[in-house]
């Protein structure tokens, strides 16, 4: 198993590095630079999609016969760790890494004609409804009632903690189009305008004040079934294939970056308390084993191999590393990492900052982060697929 990127693969990374550096301007890379979500404003990142798209980037994980670069794994492992590096905002992945590469899998001739190339240009901005209330992490449970009338379903029911539903135009949806045998079996994919009659969306405003997600009401919502994603009755099979493209990318990158915050946080604020010390060198460490498991990983897939249960082990101990670093942040930043300055962190922002700069993130980020446990498969479950898996449980 070698570990290692060749010359080539150093030579893209130079070409990367020296486009970011050229291209990336300054308003956007301080938008990354105090983004406290893995989300970013459309704002930012639809202006730098733009960019990208110009260079034929946009999309690192798509086929050139659809208008990706055709990259290999390496390639977009080393595209995404240079981006994070350079403090790049993250595109929206909704259309880009989740419905996009499901309708190049599912779609019909007309669907991948019409839609992928308004999502690579970002003309068209996705959000995703899957959750539901009451639902949890039960994703089959899913009662939003699509009733077949001639050539529309007629959707009642809601979606819930729907990222971003409030700038999407476009929505991929699951819906219940019947109740008989299995909940999986009665589930439909649907591709819907949110600026269908019936379609509203209600605000839900997070710990850290921001409003990110929200609550997407259908009432007697006509939705044509031309925007059906696969088979009726079949939905489930288009959002598993999806969920891998949701839970894919190495996290290893983003947790060096918030190590180096944290550390240069606790060296401004001359915080040489040994306890402290000891337990950032020990997440320190825990980073260190992640960023080579998941170079690990990087070389089972660009050898043709299914990394099976690692993604899961993964995305457990990427967010639990991510959450540590946000505490020893918070703590590191002391009393002004309590103060509440949303308007200070806008990028351009003519609003002095209460105390130093680097505090202005660390409590957002904290309360922020502490969902990544849960969205994107919580770790409970992921914790189930190991026992599966590996232990045979």
């Amino acid at each position: 198993m070698d570990l290692e990127i060749t010359p080539s693969d150093l030579a893209f990374r130079d070409e990367v590095r020296a486009f970011l550096a050229e291209h990336l301007p300054t308003e956007l890379r301080q938008a990354g630079e105090r983004l406290t979500s893995v989300f970013c404003d459309p704002a930012y990142t639809l202006p730098w999609q733009r960019i990208l798209h110009a260079r034929g980037w946009a999309a690192p994980s798509w086929p050139r016969e659809y208008g990706g670069p055709g990259w290999s794994d390496t390639q977009r492992s080393i595209f995404a760790a240079e981006c994070v590096r350079a403090a790049a905002p993250p595109l929206a992945p909704m259309g880009l890494r989740m419905v996009g590469p499901a309708i190049m899998g599912f779609g019909t001739p007309e669907q991948k004609a019409e839609l992928l190339p308004r999502i690579l240009s970002g003309e068209d901005y996705w959000c995703q409804g899957y959750s539901e209330p009451g639902s949890g992490s039960d994703l089959a449970s899913l009662q939003l009632k699509a009733v077949s009338d001639g050539g529309d379903y007629i959707l009642t029911g809601s979606k819930i903690w729907t990222t971003h539903a409030q700038f999407a135009n476009r929505m991929f949806c699951l819906v219940r189009t019947s109740a008989e045998g299995r909940p999986q079996q009665g589930i439909t994919f649907l591709l819907l305008d949110m600026d269908t009659p019936g379609v509203s969306v209600k605000p839900i405003i997070t710990l850290a004040g921001e409003h990110e997600v929200n609550q997407v009401f259908f009432d007697e919502a006509r939705v044509p079934k031309s925007g059906r994603l696969g088979e009726e009755d079949r939905g489930w099979t288009v959002a598993k294939y999806l969920l891998e493209f949701e839970r894919g990318g190495g996290s290893a990158p983003g947790l060096h970056m918030g190590l180096t915050r944290t550390r240069n946080i606790a060296d401004a604020e001359g915080l040489d308390d040994p306890h402290y010390r000891r337990r950032l060198a020990e997440t320190e460490i825990a980073v260190a084993a992640i960023d080579i498991s998941e170079r690990r990983v990087l070389s089972a897939l660009a050898s043709g191999q299914n990394p099976g249960a690692a993604s899961s082990m993964l995305k457990i101990n990427g967010t639990e590393a991510m959450q540590r670093i946000d505490e020893l942040a918070v703590e590191a930043a002391g009393a002004y990492a309590f103060v509440e300055q949303k308007a200070a962190r806008e990028p351009g922002s003519n609003v002095p900052p209460v105390g130093p700069d680097h505090s202005l993130t660390a409590m957002a980020r904290y309360l922020n982060d502490r969902a990544a446990s849960i969205y994107g498969g919580s770790n409970e479950i992921q914790r189930d697929i190991i026992a599966r898996l590996v232990l045979g449980l």
